[in-house]
């Protein structure tokens, strides 16, 4: 009884009614998309063009191959302020062939990459995350 009258007076947060399951509208669903930045390819230290990222949800893709002599071969990726030129994120630091995927959570600016490495070619992409609503 006491519950009952508690329950009336709205004072127990346990009490609220919760719509049935089958009468609720189905939640929308979110995917995140990949949108490309920029790709870039090379042999030897560079830096890139700068490019803008509204989210700033990085992904960045890259692969090292061809090393002119083993364990020779360096890449060194680093993120880059375009605005004040100070590093941000080590990205990718490896040596000789391989490659990989690398999530950069980063705070939404325009950004650079400069490249340090020798004795071995590499690419790289860097991609935006954008997050949608699924249409059904």
């Amino acid at each position: 009884m006491a519950l009952a009258v508690a329950c009336v007076a709205g004072g127990l947060a346990g009490c609220k009614r919760t719509p049935h399951p089958a009468s609720a509208a189905p939640l929308p669903e979110t995917a995140v998309a990949w949108r490309p930045l920029g790709s870039w390819s090379g042999r030897g230290s560079t830096q890139t063009e700068s490019f803008l990222s509204d989210t700033g949800t990085l992904r960045v893709r890259w692969d090292t191959r061809n090393e002119k002599s083993k364990d020779a071969g360096t890449f060194r990726l680093t993120l880059q302020s375009s605005i004040s030129g100070r590093p941000l994120n080590v990205a990718v630091d490896h040596r000789g062939p391989g490659h990989g995927l690398v999530y950069v959570p980063e705070t939404p600016r325009v950004f650079y990459a400069l490249i340090e490495s020798a004795d071995i070619d590499w690419s790289f992409t860097v991609e935006e995350g954008v997050v949608g609503t699924v249409k059904n």
